[in-house]
């Protein structure tokens, strides 16, 4: 009788899989889209999400044939070296070390900011907290896969049960009026958020060998991981935005209440876990560092960048950080992607289990979306 219900070993892989990327995607970014979103308007930000859904559903499946064309393992950084030689690779690793230092910059502050919130009822001892949380994250790092594997599908399953609990306390206080209007002046505000509250590039080598034996899964794997989180941010948006209007805070769950801080917490520690052991796979993958080595630096090294910034905290606010490394570094990223696939699919060493015709509109278009992205980011002009 219970045979009837036993899970497959194919869906046990898939939903691993699916959960590390989407994990990877709701992490401290969703926080602040509706502060954004108060900022330009909720249609502004239905638009955007629905457009970097489509891009990064994209990019994400380019990604993922330049990896299943590739019989070895390597992190972004490898692909680059492999298809674009040592010039791709450096500055591969400068974007990709930009991008993932200022995510875990971000979820220390947030996570620094929210367990302040609820321990103290204030935001005081953020830097503090912020760092002991640093410390305990860089042991989990130490462990690798296995607790990533745990974490993620746990955090993923949290986040998901808090999302319909947020719907059931707060669908019935929800304003319109606060989701109606549209200020053109801000209009290019969300770019930033949304863009790095997309971004799950680090997550497709690591679906990739969770999928060990199974890669016709990953095309799924990386559909359903890109959709699920647009689906996510639009319901969390429409509620928080329409719950408070304009004085929805820069960190979104502390308008909500202890236990929705608390699940902003839980996306923001699996998707802390997951890009650094994305980190520290890179540097034992593609810089051929031993594990200690590897461990410092994808550990040790962005606790210093977290305390070295708060030096500068009126710059370097959850906003900014999550804005510099979406924009600048994610934008870049995915043009080195594009770019990567069109190589791939001439000096590829297997046949993937997936292919994406090479249309050349489509990926000038994209890369004028990132472009375009990187110069209002760097120059502010919204």
């Amino acid at each position: 009788m219970f045979n009837k219900f036993k899970i497959s070993e194919d869906n046990k892989k898939l939903f691993t899989a699916v959960s590390i990327i989407t994990g990877t995607c709701i992490g401290a970014g969703f926080l602040g889209i509706p502060y954004v979103t108060a900022k330009a308007g909720f249609p502004i930000t239905v638009g955007y999400i629905i457009l970097f859904s489509i891009i990064l559903l994209l990019v994400n499946l380019y990604l993922g044939e330049i990896i299943l064309r590739t019989k070895k393992n390597h992190q972004l950084t490898g692909y680059a070296e492999k298809y674009l030689g040592k010039k791709g690779k450096r500055v591969m690793v400068s974007a990709t070390k930009f991008v993932i230092f200022s995510a875990i910059v971000a979820y220390t502050i947030g996570v620094g900011e929210s367990l302040s919130l609820l321990i103290f009822g204030h935001t005081q001892y953020f830097i503090l907290i912020g760092l002991f949380f640093g410390l305990f994250m860089s042991f989990l790092i130490w462990k690798g896969m296995s607790l990533l594997k745990l974490f993620e599908k746990s955090g993923v399953i949290i986040s998901l049960i808090l999302l319909f609990s947020i719907c059931f306390s707060f669908l019935n206080k929800i304003n319109l009026s606060n989701l109606s209007y549209i200020h053109i002046n801000h209009i290019f505000l969300p770019f930033g958020i949304i863009l790095f509250s997309m971004m799950s590039f680090f997550s497709i080598p690591a679906a990739k060998l969770v999928l060990d034996g199974k890669k016709k899964l990953m095309k799924k794997a990386i559909i359903l991981g890109t959709l699920i989180p647009a689906f996510f941010y639009l319901i969390f948006t429409f509620i928080v935005v329409g719950f408070m209007g304009d004085q929805t805070p820069e960190i979104a769950t502390f308008a909500l209440g202890g236990i929705f801080i608390f699940m902003g917490i839980t996306a923001m520690f699996t998707s802390y876990l997951s890009l650094g052991n994305a980190l520290q796979q890179n540097y034992i993958f593609d810089f051929k560092n031993s594990k200690k080595k590897a461990w410092f630096k994808a550990s040790i090294i962005p606790i210093i960048i977290f305390l070295l910034t708060q030096i500068f905290k009126d710059f370097f606010s959850f906003i900014r950080v999550l804005s510099l490394g979406g924009v600048v570094s994610g934008g870049l990223i995915a043009i080195l992607i594009l770019i990567i696939h069109k190589r791939a699919v001439k000096l590829g060493d297997r046949k993937p289990e997936f292919l994406l015709p090479v249309n050349r509109v489509i990926i000038a278009v994209l890369t004028l979306i990132f472009a375009s992205g990187i110069f209002l980011e760097l120059f502010k002009i919204y």
